[in-house]
């Protein structure tokens, strides 16, 4: 019995043992299949535009184990079926695929659309957007260059808060960029950095080479260029190569610009100009009349009704064409960019901007040395417009011109129209015949070079040696030839000149940095940065000027009857020493210091050091292990940091007295030698200073696709460089003292908001900025007296350049009202009553108040983009608002004298018109009707569509040539919401003291563009 169940378990054993084996077996050979490794081969492209991505990293998840896409994003790699394959890349969102049992994957990288981990470009170094401690604006760059434009300055305007642009129409024309307000009272403009190299002008260089835009607002991001970062600092590096096998594109813009007919002034035609001037002549008996404008005379002109803006404005054209090369290897690759930029004038006129570039970027790796040059050459050529007298300008010439007047004469010298003294009486220049007559050119040729190398000396200290030079030599050539424009506007042969005005700046620039990264107990990374800078500025120029030429001479000097020639040559050094530490701590807290020093030949030798500093932090709050945030909140970051910068902005030697040492005096009969000092200077004028404190909160949600970010900033600049007037008595000329003596403050509060989605075939993008600003001037000079400036006046306690005017109430309808009001000289019924505000009895300059700020209290921008499948479409709106506009081109349209006037002038007083705001036309104006008072103050709020864009990406057949190609169409400044009643409220100012002060900006211009870009 015991025998028979030992047989039955070990007959039992012998099943089990044989189950066992064959499950182990089974088990063992469906790992060894599930571990069979196979090739998995892909493409790895972007779905914006269906381009390759290369350097995109494709990892097997939970291993070491990856490969890198090549240049045509093709990638190989060995991995089982049961394998993630993870693809990530800078910019884009990370994707795990399974591996499964495709041999094939083809993957489609969505756009990172909260770039956090972007990197971007500050001072002498680069950080991670989410480490960023200071106040620092990251531009889009594909946004903004859907502006068509020769200027960056244009391209960031409304793209980031607390940067204002004023700009105009005119081909080449200067663009004014102010960041958080004014800090100084002469130049108020950032400093531009391209790829490192300081650069004056940056209109220069080529926009569609630009990578990234980066704008420092505030001392924290800012001190690190020291003397020269009060203003704001903006940053651009441009486009670098990329390893792999050569790549080659084209880029084609055309468009065609035109002053929209209905932002035209409406004025008045012949009779309507007639019949005012014959009402102007009989309000004032004591002038002789114009037979030219009287039907019953023989000189009465009837065959001539001339609409000057009708005849100026044309369609203009603006190109540019690109072409870029890149690719190479990891010991050396290069980019290529070749650029044309072509704007001719939207008026009957040869003004016109035509720009060449050329730029090669070189960068290469090699073991621990890493090197790099950077080499730039623009040439470009520029017609101005030209003004009769300074000051004056041809938009407010071209509308006064008379109807009466033709555009062409043959019987005059040079083949246009002018006005009689005679019959018509009228100062009035024929805008289309003098900027045709007369040659204004200027040309540029532009050298920027940067030779940089970088060594690891050990792990994370690295040497950095960089030399950089910034040629510009220009040739301007002004030829007024003998002409005849009307009584007033006739040049002899013995008046007419040419200037030629050529020179030279060289700007060079030695950086030794010195950088150690390192990372302490896995917690605390430390990064440091020393350096020294030298610079090096040289100036040279040489005028010559020849009168006197015959008609239809050569415009040459040698064939001047006379000429004479002046020549200027200056040298200025800079040296300054920097330095930084970036501390953070578990990747929560982050703490940066920027210290620099920098002496300027600018100064006198006790003045001439400049010491400038700035600390900043930041907490991560949701990086706190002990704060528990809704999954749907990803991010809050808060910042704030404090510190102090200069400004440079006064030129040579103004420190030193100046000496006329051919001063003789005349004692008797005899003249005795000697000479006497010209202007009174201050010898203890110093830098100015710039200290700047702001806060801010960072926020992300819904893995950070919506973002938002609020900031507080102050700046308040003290020992502003101002001219202050000092007595006749002093003997000096000019009659003012160049001194420190003001101080400004600017606070404000920035707002960005953006949200995307890009998870779907129908992707989009919405980004919007706000800025607020309050401007307060705290003192000037020693006795805070106002500067006045035109229509504006800065005052202690008010903003610069606030709207200082006289009030009014109407009109005077009879002489009883006249004796009833206080004293007007020369006032008669149907002239402007202006408000006795001091109570005085008199009307007089103490009568003027302030009308309202000029410096926009709102600035804002907004930007949608959006895709489906091919087609790809995206607008720009951009604006302004809380300031007032002294329409001075308005004002001078009603004079009510012999130049022509709008027609709201049709409406003037009569006797029998009472009704009415608009004084009589009256020749010499007694009353001064048209003194700066509030009829020509308006609201300058607006709201501009700057851009539009619809684009289409052609499908293309497999090939290994031709990647990509679009197509596209946009608009630009298509149309503007504004209650402003002249051409443009977004104009070009002096921008300080009379900035409100609008007279004949060109207006910018409407812009239908169509283009074509080809990826081989």
């Amino acid at each position: 019995m015991i025998t028979t169940k030992l047989s039955i378990g070990n007959h039992l054993n012998s099943k089990l043992k044989h189950g066992l084996f064959l499950m182990i077996l089974f088990l063992l050979s469906a790992s060894g299949f599930a571990q069979q490794k196979k090739t998995i081969t892909g493409t790895v492209t972007s779905p914006e535009d269906n381009l390759p991505l290369p350097g995109v990293n494709v990892i097997i998840k939970g291993t070491t184990s990856g490969v890198a896409t090549d240049f045509d994003g093709n990638y190989a790699i060995e991995a089982a079926s049961n394998d993630i394959l993870v693809f990530s890349f800078i910019g884009f969102q990370t994707k795990e695929v399974p591996v499964g049992d495709k041999s094939v994957l083809n993957i489609s990288l969505e756009e990172n659309v909260s770039a956090l981990n972007e990197i971007v470009v500050v001072g002498y170094g680069t950080k991670k957007k989410s480490d960023l401690t200071g106040s620092v604006s990251v531009v889009d760059v594909e946004d903004a260059q859907k502006t068509i434009t020769y200027d960056v300055a244009k391209m960031i305007q409304g793209q980031a808060p607390g940067v204002t642009v004023q700009s105009s129409g005119e081909p080449g024309g200067f663009v004014n960029i102010k960041i958080r307000g004014i800090t100084s009272f002469r130049n108020n403009n950032p400093l531009f950095v391209i790829d490192g190299v300081i650069v004056n002008d940056p209109y220069d260089f080529p926009t569609g080479d630009i990578e990234s835009i980066q704008i420092l607002k505030d001392a924290s991001s800012a001190a690190i260029y020291g003397a020269r970062g009060a203003n704001g600092v903006v940053i651009i590096t441009t486009k670098k190569g990329k390893e792999g096998k050569v790549g080659v594109s084209y880029k084609n813009t055309i468009g065609f610009q035109d002053v929209p007919e209905n932002r035209w002034y409406s004025m008045m035609n012949r009779e309507e100009y007639q019949r005012m001037i014959r009402q102007a002549e009989t309000n004032n008996p004591n002038v002789p009349i114009t037979p030219g404008n009287y039907p019953e005379s023989d000189l009465f002109i009837n065959d001539v009704d001339t609409d000057w803006q009708d005849e100026a404005f044309r369609t203009g054209m603006i190109e540019n064409h690109t072409i870029t090369f890149n690719g190479g290897a990891e010991a050396l690759n290069y980019n290529a960019n070749f650029d044309y930029f072509k704007n001719t004038s939207y008026m009957e006129t040869p003004q016109a901007y035509e720009r060449y570039n050329g730029t090669i970027n070189i960068n290469g790796e090699k073991g621990r040395f890493k090197y790099g040059s950077k080499l730039t050459y623009s040439q470009s050529d520029k017609e101005n417009f030209n003004e009769y007298l300074a000051g004056t300008s041809s938009m407010i010439n071209l509308l006064q011109a008379i109807p009466t007047m033709p555009v062409y004469d043959p019987n005059r010298l040079g083949g246009y129209g002018g006005a009689d003294n005679l019959t018509q009486k009228a100062i009035t220049l024929n805008v289309i015949g003098y900027n045709n007559l007369i040659t204004n050119t200027n040309e540029r040729n532009r050298f920027v070079g940067n030779v940089w190398g970088e060594l690891e000396i050990l792990k994370g200290l690295k040497y950095k040696i960089s030399v950089s030079a910034d040629k510009l030599h220009w040739n301007n050539r002004y030829y007024n030839p003998a002409s005849d424009l009307g009584w007033y506007y006739i040049t002899t042969p013995a008046e007419s000149r040419l200037d030629v005005n050529t020179g030279s700046t060289t700007r060079t620039i030695l950086n030794n940095l010195l950088s150690y990264d390192v990372t302490l107990a896995e917690k605390h990374q430390i990064s440091l940065l020393a350096g020294m800078i030298e610079e090096r500025n040289d100036f040279q120029r040489h005028f010559s000027r020849g009168i006197g030429f015959e008609p239809g001479s050569i415009p040459m000097l040698q064939y001047a009857t006379d000429d004479f020639s002046q020549e200027l040559k200056t040298t200025e050094t800079y040296k300054s020493y920097i330095s930084r530490l970036d501390y953070t701590f578990a990747d929560k807290y982050l703490l940066t210091a920027n210290f620099r020093q920098d002496r300027s030949s600018k100064f006198a030798p006790k003045n001439n050091v400049g010491n400038y500093f700035s600390v900043s932090g930041a907490w991560k709050v949701h990086e706190e292990e002990f704060i528990n945030f809704p999954s749907w909140w990803n991010t809050l970051k808060l910042r704030g940091g404090y510190g102090q910068l200069g400004n440079n902005t006064i030129g040579l030697y103004e420190f030193a007295q100046t000496v006329n040492a051919f001063a003789g005096y005349v004692f008797g009969d005899t003249e005795a030698p000697g000479s006497t000092v010209v202007k009174i200077v201050d010898p203890d004028i110093k830098w100015e200073d710039t200290e700047s404190t702001n806060v801010a909160a960072e926020f992300g949600f819904f893995d950070n696709k919506l973002q938002f970010s609020a900031e507080w900033f102050k700046k308040r600049s003290t020992d502003l460089l101002a001219d202050v007037p000092i007595p006749y008595s002093s003997g000096s000329f000019p009659i003012r003292l160049t001194t420190n003596a003001g101080t400004v403050q600017n606070t404000g509060l920035e707002f960005t908001l953006s949200y995307g989605n890009s998870n779907k075939d129908f992707k989009y993008n919405i980004s919007a900025n706000l800025g607020t600003l309050k401007n307060e001037v705290l003192k000037i000079g020693n006795d805070d007296t106002p500067i006045t400036d035109g229509v504006g006046r800065t005052e202690v306690g008010r903003s610069a350049g606030e709207l200082f005017a006289y009030e009014t109430e109407g009109l005077f309808q009879s002489q009883e009202d006249i004796d009833n009001h206080a004293f007007q000289p020369n006032a008669a019924p149907g002239d402007v009553k202006f408000r006795d505000v001091n109570g005085d009895g008199l009307i007089t300059d103490a009568d003027r108040t302030f009308q309202g700020t000029v410096i926009p209290k709102l600035s804002y921008g907004l930007n949608f983009s959006c895709s489906y499948k091919a087609l790809d479409f995206s607008m720009f709106f951009q604006g302004a608002a809380g300031h007032k506009i002294y329409n001075g081109t308005y004002n001078a349209l009603m004079t009510g004298d012999y130049v022509n006037n709008h027609t709201d002038m049709n409406n003037y007083w009569t006797p029998n018109n009472t009704n009415t705001d608009v004084p009589r036309p009256v020749i010499g104006d007694p009353n001064a009707n048209n003194r700066a008072s509030d009829r020509f103050i308006e609201d300058g709020d607006f709201v501009r569509l700057q851009s539009l864009e619809l684009g289409y990406n052609i499908p293309l057949p497999e090939n290994k040539i031709l990647q990509r190609a679009r197509v596209f169409a946009s608009g630009q400044n298509l149309f503007v919401i504004t209650n402003y009643s002249g051409y443009d409220p977004d104009f070009i100012s002096n921008g300080l003291f009379n900035r409100g002060f609008e007279f004949g900006s060109f207006p910018n211009p409407r812009t239908i563009a169509f283009g074509v870009q080809v990826d081989f």
